[in-house]
């Protein structure tokens, strides 16, 4: 499973931001183990938006409640920690494209987006908590953090 780049899932920035469930110490042990092979770990524009909204978002909206301070130091780690991978000229054709062929409708537009970013940067894994949002797009490899620790 191990490749030399992957794109991180916005659900993967928010555990190793803020660390209170029960997949975190998987994420952080995936995240180091891939640092360690020297792997090349991406986040988007898409990422650091949905980041943003999960940071600021209230409590009572399964936010983390944070002010704008505070997110943007979160943020700011991310960006130290990662490589920008940025959209490009060709992310928008190809996210028409899939969300069309693919049928996708709702929320699920915002993954297409990711997909289109990896597609166009020719960036084939993903580390997520989610790989079942992400399985009708081919020519992805989608890994989940425990995956990571069964090689």
């Amino acid at each position: 499973m191990a490749a030399s780049v992957y794109l991180l899932d916005t659900n993967i920035l928010l555990r190793l931001s803020q660390p209170s469930g029960p997949y975190d110490e998987i994420v952080a042990a995936a995240v180091e183990s891939l640092v360690a092979a020297r792997t090349t770990l991406f986040y988007t524009l898409q990422n650091a938006a949905e980041f943003w909204k999960v940071c600021t978002r209230p409590l009572e909206r399964n936010g983390f409640g944070l002010g704008v301070v505070e997110a943007d130091r979160r943020l700011r780690l991310i960006e130290r920690q990662f490589v920008f991978l940025p959209d490009g000229e060709g992310v928008y054709p190809e996210w028409r494209r899939m969300v069309a062929q693919c049928r996708v409708s709702g929320v699920q537009v915002h993954d297409a987006r990711l997909a289109a970013v990896m597609a166009v940067n020719h960036v084939t894994h993903l580390l997520t908590l989610n790989p079942r949002d992400f399985g009708r797009y081919t020519g992805l490899t989608v890994v989940h953090p425990r995956d990571l620790q069964q090689e």
